[in-house]
């Protein structure tokens, strides 16, 4: 994976659709999306950090070389904290838990993660992250469609990332690690995050899609009862998304802007019939009377 350049004049065509025809996203009102990996490629920058981390950390334990497969297996799309102890349970390493403000020199659970937070930034003001176009394109389509946007992310440095991607002022609600952290919500596997963005939208979680690359994302979307759960193939392989509960899978997210535009169609072939006695009809885009709030990220 690497980065995009996002200027017009670079901008990808179509990608080849592999998405049914007649696949069905007129119940969708809102979609939820993981960051890294599936609006910008900070998974890069991500696996860059950890690697920083664990290489040297792991040489000195005497234990087998951390590899991006490692990444994949035991980091991707979890909280930091909860990375770092997959991994060293991984290679049989006991690590005491330590505080949260452990410095990042402290061999604890929680020093190794802050440990590679400041990787992490260092290698975000080094590389740099653009969001990629087809994943643009489709935020784009979603929105004109009248649809509803959310951030979910388990990093805390998801509004540094989305500022870097030009991308802040794209999302009504942005639910981020330290988002989850305050709130005491579990992070993913756990659909809990995502539950809370579809509540901050205020929609109803059956009329929200999940957008994910990483395992754990999808298993997310997959436990809570979401009314489509989208898979971005990143690496993870088409068969394991399937596997751990994508409805449907794409290797860019503009392959899905077909199905968005005929929501949208019929969604204003709705809105221009006679409403019933008695009352009118709300727009299938308009989620409740109620407005939906940013969580604070």
């Amino acid at each position: 994976m690497t980065a995009h350049d996002t200027s017009p004049h670079s901008m990808n065509p179509p990608s080849e659709s592999t998405v049914p025809q007649n696949l069905d996203l007129s119940g969708i009102r809102g979609y939820l999306f993981d960051l890294d990996g599936v609006l910008t490629p900070t998974a890069v920058v991500h696996m860059h950090a950890w690697s920083r981390l664990f290489t040297p950390y792991l040489e000195e334990h005497g234990a087998a070389p951390y590899t991006d497969a490692d990444y994949f297996a035991h980091i991707d799309g979890k909280p930091r904290y909860d990375g770092v102890r997959s991994l060293l349970a991984s290679r049989g390493i006991v690590a005491p838990e330590g505080e949260v403000t452990d410095a990042p020199s402290d061999d604890t659970v929680h020093g190794l993660g802050n440990r590679k937070n400041d990787a992490f930034n260092a290698t975000l003001a080094e590389e740099g992250v653009e969001a990629y176009p087809a994943s643009v394109a489709f935020l784009d389509a979603v929105q004109a469609s009248g649809c509803h946007v959310a951030v979910v992310s388990s990093s805390k440095n998801a509004p540094a990332v989305l500022k870097a991607a030009g991308l802040a002022d794209r999302f009504e609600v942005v639910v981020d690690g330290a988002v989850a952290a305050r709130g005491g919500l579990p992070g993913k596997p756990e659909p809990d995050t995502f539950e809370r963005a579809a509540e901050l939208l205020g929609l109803p979680t059956t009329a929200c899609a999940v957008v994910e690359d990483a395992e754990s994302g999808v298993k997310a979307g997959a436990a809570g009862e979401f009314g489509i759960v989208i898979g971005v193939d990143r690496g993870v392989g088409r068969d394991a998304l399937e596997k751990l509960g994508a409805d449907v899978i794409v290797d860019e997210l503009d392959e899905l802007i077909p199905a968005v535009e005929r929501a949208a169609a019929t969604s204003a072939d709705l809105d221009t019939r006679p409403a019933a006695p008695g009352g009118a009809t709300r727009p299938a885009n308009d989620p409740s009377p109620s407005t939906a709030r940013e969580e604070p990220a």
